[in-house]
């Protein structure tokens, strides 16, 4: 009986109880989802938001899990699933003035960052392939010389 032996294309890092709201970490997923890894990086060492140290870290576990179990370099991860859901709510009571109580409640989420190897991947391979232009550029870039010495591009 002859089996099928099927290489491990994907690997996941999975963040649990993450104390943010899913909504704010939805708004930076969605700048990264189906980007490659290094691009990936690039892009969370330079935005503003809190969400970004925490994905940054689930990123980096998703690549020295694709490294470790699929001996894949990093150059060929893209992001192919990443997604957050909304996980418990961490409720406290805040004592107030006359005997009150007053009820705080901090979101929690979940965070699932799925990396893909597109070098063992047959799909990509055919692509890659077809890389070659089969036409000259058209268009070339013209620069022009202003009178103070400048030089600016005329698309």
């Amino acid at each position: 009986m002859l089996k099928k032996i099927e290489k491990k294309t994907e690997v996941y890092a999975l963040g649990q109880h993450i104390s943010m709201s899913a909504d704010k970490a939805r708004r930076v997923i969605d700048q990264i989802r189906g980007r490659s890894y290094e691009e990936t990086l690039m892009i969370l060492e330079l935005m503003p938001y809190r969400a970004c140290y925490h994905i940054f870290k689930l990123v980096y576990s998703a690549a020295a899990n694709a490294s470790y179990n699929m001996a894949s370099n990093e150059a060929n991860l893209v992001i192919s699933k990443a997604e957050v859901t909304k996980g418990t709510t961490v409720k406290k009571f805040k004592p107030r003035a006359r005997g009150r109580s007053y009820p705080i409640k901090k979101p929690t989420c979940h965070i699932t960052i799925v990396m893909k190897d597109i070098s063992l991947d047959e799909k990509y391979v055919e692509i890659d392939s077809l890389k070659k232009p089969r036409w000259k550029k058209k268009y070339r870039a013209m620069a022009y010389h202003d009178m103070y010495g400048g030089v600016w591009d005329k698309k």
